[in-house]
């Protein structure tokens, strides 16, 4: 498909400007990836600023990931992800972890960033089991995900499914009614399926958080952080599983790759994460 035919059929623009920060490409940056530019390291040195270990707490959000998927895959049986707010394609993508496990996994994903479109398209292949596949189109209009035809190709809409919201909520003022958001995302999948949520907090600081916020307004990006309790509400309407919302390191440790490691601190990543069951 050509830039412009999936500007025609998105409404988004393929066009990457560089000069203005974005939030997949700031995520990268802290990440030590390439794929990012002088405004996006601005931003991202500007909330390093005022928390210093955001590099850190970016790559236990990145770490929970992994760790979701492998409980998705291995325990709940999920084998078809839609995974939204995808950002960059880094080290053990979902589609890597779900199709180590299982092959013949499916994965779409969703981000509003060309430089993901033009990354993913490129390095997301997939097994020859399965399927991953990529759409260009912004969480705030749901509607436009799911009627799709590239998810309906490659997603079984009448088995479960895994909706991976992965640090990607927080982008939502409370009146972009992100509530309703998850619920027309969650209408659509049958019983059985998921939903995954982090969502960062000033919860653990909460003056350090106000200005993050205020760094990410001056950029021209939204920053919302959620209370336990409020980012607890995005799950309306699921069955939460064990150990509930939680800080993201604390979210199933056993479920790491690596070796076990020395216990740490609960509020040294400042994101709550949790995983619910649509009934």
């Amino acid at each position: 498909m050509s830039d412009s035919q999936d500007q025609a059929i998105t409404g988004l623009s393929t066009k990457i400007d560089t000069s203005v920060a974005h939030e997949a490409r700031v995520y990268d940056y802290w990440l030590d990836g390439k794929d990012n530019y002088p405004a996006d390291r601005a931003l991202g040195d500007a909330i390093a600023s005022h928390i210093p270990a955001i590099r850190s707490m970016a790559r236990a959000n990145r770490a929970f990931l992994g760790r979701a998927v492998r409980y998705l895959v291995g325990e709940a049986g999920i084998d078809q992800f839609l995974d939204i707010g995808t950002g960059i394609p880094t080290a053990s993508n979902t589609h890597e972890v779900a199709q180590h496990l299982d092959p013949g996994a499916r994965v779409v994903y969703i981000d509003n960033d060309p430089i993901v479109l033009a990354h993913a398209r490129a390095l997301m292949p997939g097994t020859q089991e399965g399927k991953t596949a990529f759409i260009h189109a912004d969480l705030h209009d749901p509607k436009s995900i799911l009627s799709d035809p590239t998810l309906t190709a490659t997603l079984d809409l009448d088995r479960p499914i895994a909706i991976m919201l992965v640090a990607i909520m927080m982008y939502f003022r409370d009146d972009d009614d992100p509530h309703g958001v998850i619920d027309t995302l969650l209408d659509a999948m049958p019983s059985g399926s998921y939903v995954v949520i982090t969502h960062p907090t000033a919860d653990f600081d909460a003056r350090a958080m106000g200005r993050v916020v205020a760094s990410a307004e001056r950029a021209g990006i939204t920053f919302n952080p959620r209370s336990r309790a409020e980012t607890e509400a995005l799950f309306a309407g699921t069955e939460i599983i064990e150990p509930g919302v939680v800080p993201v390191v604390t979210w199933r440790p056993e479920l790491t790759r690596e070796q076990p490691q020395t216990p740490v601190d609960p509020e040294s990543a400042w994101y709550w994460a949790g995983i619910g069951r649509k009934p």
